[in-house]
């Protein structure tokens, strides 16, 4: 009989990161798709970029529908769109190996979670896509709706947007998995970051300091996907394997100096090949030489 204590596998633990500002109708929507899904065990953190009083309201009443599943509310005061700021302060704060991001106003389909979580791949990042719905789609989502299923159907969504471009079919995540997997290897989009569909092992995005905390709205969730490259953590298509709906609403943030700034720093990022922020979880102009060292400074911030 051998004397040798035989090892359990060891448990991923995941969190769903959801990144929010003042919209708590959509915030609403978003944990109801999340309180549906199937085969998936998750917790949740909703990353507060400084909402006001009702979204703190709803996530209280959330807290108690949610359970077994955990959620928790990081909040920051609002200081403009600082979404960097508040999804490095999630990052580090996590008790996750796995984490997922979408943002507070998408809505996942009931196989969504379960479906990042059977692609997690070391050294890849995920990289998702979703369908953008007009405006007059929000007075036909309802809470029976997204429960139901009805609004991931394929003939709602034509319904809502029509069939002009042949990327809708393929975001609607219809077509049989064998021609997905096929489409998602041979398209020519990029394999970017995208922070309403993505998703990485923790300890992936600490190695290169999380988000750039300088970068405002434009392509800054782009620019942490780039030094992940860099850092040899490639990305991969779950484009058209999830299905995740968009609600569209003003942005008054948004800045087309900025947006265009953003976007010829990401080419310098992708182009010198750094992997490490100096702006980011920790401020540090460098990665610390040794290991030892850098567990040190993230676990002091935990």
């Amino acid at each position: 009989m051998s004397n040798s204590i035989a090892t359990q596998p060891s448990i991923v633990r995941t969190e769903v990161i959801v990144s929010t500002y003042n919209n708590p109708m959509a915030l609403n929507y978003v944990l109801l798709a999340l309180v549906g899904q199937r085969n998936a065990d998750f917790s949740i953190c909703v990353a507060d970029d400084g909402s006001g009083e009702p979204t703190h309201a709803l996530l209280e009443n959330w807290s108690r529908r949610l359970s077994p599943i955990s959620l928790r509310h990081i909040w920051q005061p609002d200081d403009g769109f600082c979404k960097n700021t508040i999804l490095n302060k999630a990052i580090n704060s996590s008790q996750a190996d796995y984490l997922i991001f979408i943002d507070g106003d998408c809505v996942a389909r009931p196989d969504f979670i379960a479906s990042h979580i059977a692609r997690r791949t070391e050294g890849v990042f995920l990289s998702g896509g979703m369908i953008r719905l007009p405006d007059k789609s929000t007075l036909a989502l309802s809470e029976q709706a997204i429960a139901s299923g009805e609004v991931f159907r394929l003939n709602w969504i034509v319904a809502q947007i029509g069939l002009r471009k042949l990327s809708v079919l393929l975001k609607a995540a219809v077509l049989p998995m064998a021609l997905v997997s096929k489409l998602e290897r041979l398209t020519p989009v990029k394999r970017t970051w995208n922070g309403a569909n993505s998703s990485a092992w923790r300890r992936d995005l600490i190695a290169v300091n999380g988000f750039d905390e300088s970068l405002k709205y434009g392509a800054e969730d782009v620019e942490m996907g780039v030094r992940l490259n860099n850092h040899g953590v490639v990305g991969q298509h779950i484009r058209y394997s999830t299905c995740l709906l968009h609600i569209e609403h003003l942005r008054g943030y948004a800045d087309a100096n900025i947006v265009q700034r953003n976007k010829a720093y990401v080419r310098e990022v992708r182009k010198s090949g750094i992997d490490w922020t100096a702006n980011g979880i920790v401020k540090l102009a460098a990665r610390p030489a040794a290991k030892i060292e850098c567990d040190q400074l993230f676990s002091s911030r935990r």
